[in-house]
């Protein structure tokens, strides 16, 4: 009995000088990635040392700090729409707006290190909407031409195609193509249009988290340039002798006092049909005629 009451103290002395296991808080999974209107489970695990009913809370972090779990309830817009179970919360429903970055805190006052937290990152994937497309009705032969398509809403952002006459097209292969696509911008850039360019052309959205989401067909008409050239003529009268040689004439003397001789006044633009005829004529031609 003296030897049992001896080592007895030494015991006691062990378990009160041995080190205590603090609060520790962990998760399952630091980074859950759900589809948009789904639910998301956010895993919170914590062991405390001695306090059996340590307080748990949960925030969310943006611009600023907000409550998620507090007090024993859920808070803002999670209240009616998610639920705790131990310290992991499961939000339901999800929207775009979840997303983001969420902290889980375990407050035991009776541990030797009271405080403990860890987060959780949440994405919420959203799948492909129409995408809106800007498709010219028309273009000339030779010029440069984009058509553009653009989904703002689907994450991870989504990736183009084009199609013609429902036929996709596919990426050019040489360095020499009359057209590139961009599948990330969804840009498709002609460098230097043809009328076999012609046709009615869509645009295909896709991300692999819903089905992927086409706009509206419409169509271009590619053209050939016809150049026109306009003449304009400027009508200076001018006085010349009247011995000179006009092609076109009033026909009116001017008297001259003095010594001068009598003059014509003379106005270039007096053209008769004929003459403005083959005045145009030549122009279109390519060459000009004196009529």
């Amino acid at each position: 009995m003296e030897g049992t009451s001896l080592y007895l103290p030494i015991v006691i002395l062990l378990m009160q000088c041995s080190p205590s296991s603090p609060v520790t808080v962990t998760t399952n999974k630091h980074k859950v990635e759900v589809r948009e209107s789904s639910d998301a489970v956010l895993s919170c695990v914590f062991h405390t040392e001695r306090d059996q009913n340590p307080r748990i809370e949960w925030k969310k972090k943006g611009k600023d700090v907000s409550f998620v779990y507090f007090d024993g309830h859920f808070k803002g817009p999670f209240e009616g729409r998610a639920t705790i179970q131990g310290a992991t919360v499961t939000l339901q429903r999800v929207t775009q707006e979840d997303a983001g970055e969420y902290r889980c805190e375990i407050s035991a006052p009776l541990d030797s290190v009271n405080l403990g937290e860890t987060n959780v990152t949440l994405k919420v994937l959203v799948p492909p909407h129409t995408p809106s497309c800007e498709i010219p009705s028309g273009a000339v032969t030779g010029s440069v031409v984009q058509l553009r398509c653009r989904d703002h809403q689907s994450i991870p952002p989504a990736t183009y195609s084009w199609f013609k006459d429902s036929q996709p097209i596919s990426q050019p292969r040489h360095t020499n193509a009359t057209y590139i696509i961009n599948s990330y911008t969804g840009i498709l850039e002609f460098k230097s249009v043809a009328k076999e360019d012609t046709g009615r052309y869509s645009c295909l959205a896709s991300n692999g988290v819903g089905p992927p989401k086409m706009c509206e067909g419409k169509h271009m008409t590619i053209g050939v340039c016809i150049l026109v050239y306009v003449c304009l003529c400027v009508c200076i009268p001018t006085l010349l002798p009247a011995s000179s040689p006009t092609p076109f004439s009033t026909g009116e003397n001017q008297e001259c006092s003095g010594e001068e001789k009598p003059t014509k006044l003379v106005s270039p633009c007096f053209l008769n049909p004929t003459h403005l005829h083959n005045l145009t004529r030549g122009l279109l031609m390519g060459r000009f005629r004196r009529a």
